[in-house]
């Protein structure tokens, strides 16, 4: 079952007309928001960032943040599984195709929910690969953009030699993945690139550094030279539907010992346990 402008129906009965910005133009934005045991995760973050996409491209937000919270708790309840996540999709609307933006148009809003699959823990226990390539994306990253692809084809790059993720790298600099964030581990501490208009600001890059501050883990928020990424002892991968992952090795070279690292450990360990009290109803600081 999905949702779409107003009503919920089988995804099989959905229509959106051609004209369409968001099929013409890419014009709109999206979140995923995971759900554990039935309940959204970071919810107030998650529409937090949504409202700042929409802000960043002039969409009126069509729904409150009690309306939101509605519609995700009657889509979740339509479908199976304790464990999904909810992809929310608000375009501009429908018209004549013109770069301008229309007027009086009410924008298209779209929200499915699919089952959400962590990864295993064979993957965990290995690591996985990752490339590096140059981020040649446009400068406001900050926005979750649903035209995705100079995303896509970087990840494809990934995909192409049987890695994971892409690592971005500008001017010399780490930004993020092409579909996560990227942490650093160098000399002991946890280092994380910071929020700008060159990443996009993830909700468990905030749980992780909000985890490493409660619990007397060394980090720091700064530019991250290409030159600490190739000599990490330790990198994470970060995303809402992949939690927190090591990359163990990265442009076919092992990354520090070329397994996954102490401070992967502790840190997947504490992200489970908060995930585990988040699911029983509480939502305390980590």
């Amino acid at each position: 079952m999905i949702y779409l402008n107003g009503d919920f129906m089988p995804i099989e009965e959905a229509r959106i007309p051609v004209l369409d910005r968001g099929f013409i133009f890419g014009d709109g934005v999206y979140e995923v928001i995971p759900v554990y045991s039935r309940r959204p995760f970071r919810l107030a973050e998650h529409l937090r960032r949504l409202q700042h996409s929409l802000d960043g491209i002039r969409i009126k937000n069509p729904h409150s943040d009690a309306e939101w919270s509605g519609l995700l708790e009657q889509l979740i309840a339509a479908n199976e599984g304790d464990d999904q996540y909810l992809y929310l999709h608000i375009t501009r609307g429908v018209a004549k195709r013109d770069h301008a933006f229309p007027k009086g148009v009410a924008p298209t809003v779209f929200i499915m929910s699919n089952p959400l699959l962590t990864p295993p823990k064979e993957l965990l226990a290995t690591g996985v690969a990752a490339i590096t390539a140059s981020d040649n994306r446009w400068l406001r990253c900050d926005i979750k953009a649903i035209s995705l692809l100079p995303n896509i084809l970087l990840r494809q790059m990934a995909v192409d030699v049987g890695a994971v993720e892409t690592v971005l790298l500008r001017d010399g600099f780490m930004t993020e993945g092409a579909a996560s964030n990227i942490f650093v581990v160098k000399d002991g501490a946890l280092l994380a690139p910071p929020k700008n208009h060159l990443m996009l600001p993830g909700i468990t890059y905030d749980v992780v550094l909000e985890l490493a501050a409660a619990h007397d883990i060394p980090y720091e928020v700064r530019e991250i030279s290409e030159y600490e990424v190739r000599t990490a002892q330790e990198l994470l991968l970060t995303s809402s539907t992949k939690e927190i992952m090591p990359i163990t090795r990265l442009d076919g070279k092992p990354v520090g010992d070329g397994i996954p690292g102490e401070m992967f450990t502790q840190l997947y360990q504490l992200y489970q346990n908060y995930k585990i009290t988040v699911m029983r109803g509480n939502t305390p600081a980590p």
